[in-house]
């Protein structure tokens, strides 16, 4: 007995084999899609003219290519147009660096003063441990008035100010700042440094003196204890009457403040007055000044020319010694001949001395009534620094 292929039961499946083959007509007979409407007349129709894409694709017409369809020769053009750039940026580069050097070369400065001691020393008149010892004495005492400039460089507008005697202006075009600030500098270093270094200007003992007596004062001026001047300072002439003849100078014909100076006999400033009008008399200085308290008895005190002040000197028991021939006189004895020749080659060391005081070219200008007030502390910072300087006069031998 053959098995059924589906089911015995014959009532619920009736012919399921002709069932079958009809679905398997009707889907291959079926096409996948079948479209709701037919389409649009003009696109049954289309030709050549109509569709030229068609025929664009039939004929396989070649498309043309762009530049930017070539990256390796894009490439090396780039390369080549980067290393151009390159090289133009690098030169311009040295060039400019090149230029900021010469610029700071062209600045004045310390900076650039310093690596010329011979500069350093004519600017200043130090070298330039000198000037850092002076930097580091007061450094701690000062304002730095300019960002602009170093430390360094307000002490060297101070030291050219006191040096060379420059006007503000001038020092204002050479440091490139403005005139206020010069004078701001100006105002602010002198006074603090003369405050500062007025402990050099010192009155020595008898016995340091004889120590450091030079030979030039042997045998007859062993008791030298100080060569005195009086130095006076022109200023500009005062709009006010009063003022105008308290510094009236009959010795300068002009308008003047005085001061009484001392020199050691090798050469340091060991007293310094304070300014008088030039009307003062050379007596009133040496007494008001306190100049006279500072003597012994026995002391002799040289000058190069005559001052109206030996009876002060006597009253204290020293001498006054200068020239003979400052006397007038028309004979010389032997004694006298000698001795007035030996005094002419200790005045001149003297004259040296005095002449590196004034160096500083400030005392030799006309002060400006605006910088009358600072005066005092101009030459006190002036005879300090120059006791920091070497000696003109020659030391003894031993």
């Amino acid at each position: 007995m053959q098995p059924l292929l589906w089911s015995t039961d014959s009532a619920q499946q009736p012919n399921c084999w002709y069932q079958w083959e009809r679905r398997r007509e009707n889907w291959v007979s079926k096409p996948l899609f079948q479209p709701s409407h037919d389409p649009p007349e003009h696109l049954l129709n289309c030709s050549a003219e109509h569709c030229p894409g068609t025929s664009r694709a039939k004929e396989n017409i070649p498309v043309p290519k762009k530049a930017n369809d070539e990256p390796h020769q894009s490439h090396r053009q780039l390369q080549a147009e980067y290393g151009y750039l390159r090289q133009e940026l690098d030169a311009l580069q040295a060039e400019n660096q090149m230029l900021k050097e010469e610029l700071e070369k062209s600045k004045f400065s310390y900076a650039n003063v310093k690596c010329n001691a011979r500069q350093l020393l004519f600017f200043t008149g130090f070298t330039s441990v000198i000037f850092h010892w002076l930097l580091t004495k007061i450094n701690d005492s000062v304002e730095r008035i300019s960002q602009k400039l170093s430390q360094e460089d307000h002490l060297l507008v101070v030291l050219m100010k006191l040096r060379l005697g420059l006007n503000n202006t001038d020092l204002a075009y050479r440091f490139n700042e403005s005139t206020t600030t010069i004078s701001n500098i100006i105002r602010s270093w002198i006074p603090t440094m003369a405050i500062i270094l007025r402990p050099l200007i010192k009155w020595p003992s008898r016995e340091a003196i004889r120590r450091n007596m030079p030979d030039i004062f042997d045998p007859n001026f062993t008791k030298c204890r100080c060569i005195v001047d009086f130095a006076e300072i022109s200023i500009a002439r005062p709009s006010n009457l009063t003022a105008r003849a308290q510094t009236w100078s009959t010795y300068k014909h002009n308008n003047t403040i005085k001061y009484l100076i001392a020199f050691t006999p090798a050469g340091a400033i060991s007293f310094l007055s304070p300014g008088w009008g030039g009307q003062v008399s050379d007596r009133q200085i040496t007494y008001d000044s306190g100049f006279l308290g500072r003597l012994e008895p026995r002391d002799q005190i040289i000058a190069e020319r005559v001052f109206q002040i030996r009876s002060e000197l006597a009253a204290q028991g020293a001498t006054f010694r200068i020239p003979h021939f400052a006397r007038r006189k028309k004979q010389l004895s032997a004694h006298e001949l000698e001795t007035s020749r030996q005094l002419s080659r200790v005045r001149i060391h003297v004259e040296r001395v005095l002449g590196r005081w004034k160096d500083f070219k400030i005392l030799q200008s006309v002060i400006p009534l605006s910088q009358v007030d600072m005066l005092d502390d101009v030459v006190v910072l002036c005879s300090a620094l120059t006791n920091l300087c070497k000696s003109v006069v020659p030391k003894s031998k031993q």
